[in-house]
């Protein structure tokens, strides 16, 4: 692996370094909470007996007393990552949360062995095209020890570079990582473009960032064409097969694990409606409605409405044809409702994010857009950031029967504890 260190440490200790001021901060006796409700939930799923479950709970309360810290079985690391993706209420693609292909690298702490085991992770999600649900998860947080981690947001990810004209030409959601790419003697192979792939960073134990350049060949991309339309093909649009999300913090019982990447597969209009057409990203329906032929004239007002469902329509036949997995998201709103409707069978709440679940082509036309939703922030789950998504997460006990003196109190300790984490 090819790495180049950056000369510049994270900030100072009095005030923390970039993961610092994103991991929670709980005090011990939400930490124990955490904890038990945790490991009731395992123990339920699996039916384990009254006595294994005290013998369990015993050495965890030692544990947290003598270092608030605990270590999680393979077992119980596995079964928290799929109910943290469970849990997840920003996720649609939640009804194969049981199928996620759990990694344990908790051992592999050094910014290389990090490095080796992404490159396996790439190989093993893509396959044969047949993308596999995988997360790797390395070393947790231990009171003050602040294990190496992944900085980029996802493992792959397209540059942004200056024209000469002042414009932008790229990826405009990735400007400032290819700007500290570029200060660490990364630059494109050829003439900057709009598909040039930028290394990935890791903070080691230090704080020192470390740049990882993609090995070749490892990023499985896919050239965009049109099924009926042979304009769009000029415009050279591609994108990668495998989103890698490296920059989301796992939360299990009370146990922080900051370099936990993991990886789903597409929905069509994440690429299409999202990552080509938002105006901070690439922007590209203009140019895509002119390959296409659609005119953009006042005398046609719906020319993007044409635009992005073509764009969707080429997305998906691409990847089809390719042979890689992907989604059209009519397919994922219904996926979602068999998800929301055999967790009601199984007793259980799902928490949902409406903003992040209904898709961003055609919403009303599925009965997800009608649903009421609530997003509860449960836990086990994944969060960026303590004082955003992170704030509220708390164990939820709304699924089981509980007396209304207890679901007062329940209210008033969890609006406490918002109160109390955040920052004033």
């Amino acid at each position: 692996m090819r790495r180049h260190l950056s000369r510049f440490r994270t900030a100072s200790a009095a005030f923390g370094g970039p993961l610092e001021r994103r991991l929670r901060r709980l005090s011990s006796l939400e930490r124990r909470e955490e904890a038990r409700a945790f490991l009731d939930s395992y123990h339920d799923a699996v039916g384990t007996g009254a006595a294994g479950r005290a013998r369990r709970w015993q050495e965890v309360r030692r544990e947290l007393s003598r270092a608030d810290h605990y270590e999680h079985t393979p077992e119980e690391l596995a079964y928290g990552a799929r109910v943290a993706w469970r849990n997840h209420a920003r996720c649609i693609g939640r009804l194969f949360w049981e199928s996620l292909e759990v990694v344990d690298c908790r051992g592999t702490s050094d910014p290389d062995g990090i490095a080796e085991r992404m490159d396996r992770h790439l190989r093993d999600a893509h396959a044969d095209g047949r993308i596999r649900s995988i997360i790797s998860i390395f070393d947790p947080v231990r009171g003050t020890d602040i294990p190496a981690w992944i900085e980029s947001d996802q493992i792959s990810r397209y540059a942004c570079h200056r024209t000469a004209g002042g414009g932008w030409i790229g990826d405009r959601q990735n400007i400032e990582d290819t700007m500290t790419a570029i200060s660490m003697g990364w630059h494109p192979q050829d003439e900057p473009g709009p598909f040039d792939l930028l290394p990935w960073f890791i903070r080691d134990r230090q704080g020192r960032r470390i740049k990882v350049d993609l090995r070749p060949g490892a990023v499985r991309e896919v050239a965009i064409r049109h099924p009926h339309a042979d304009g769009l093909a000029a415009l050279g649009l591609r994108w990668y097969s495998v989103p890698v999300v490296s920059g989301m913090i796992l939360t299990i019982g009370g146990i922080d694990y900051p370099c936990a990447p993991f990886n789903g597969f597409y929905m069509g209009t994440e690429i299409a409606s999202r990552n080509f057409a938002d105006a901070r990203r690439y922007d590209l329906l203009p140019q895509v409605a002119d390959a296409l032929a659609i005119p953009r004239d006042p005398s046609n007002p719906l020319w993007k409405d044409e635009a992005l469902t073509e764009l969707n329509r080429a997305v998906l036949h691409s990847y089809g044809e390719a042979g890689v997995t992907i989604v059209d998201h009519h397919t994922a709103a219904h996926q979602y409702m068999v998800f929301y409707n055999r967790e009601q069978r199984a007793a259980r709440r799902v928490a949902g994010d409406w903003r992040w679940l209904v898709p961003p082509q055609a919403g009303s036309a599925y009965d997800i857009f009608h649903l009421k939703m609530r997003n509860f922030h449960p836990v086990p789950n994944y969060y960026r950031h303590r004082g955003d998504d992170g704030l509220r997460l708390m164990p939820w006990y709304g699924d089981g029967y509980r007396r209304r003196p207890r679901i007062w109190r329940d209210r008033i300790m969890r609006r406490w504890k918002i109160w109390k984490r955040m920052a004033w």
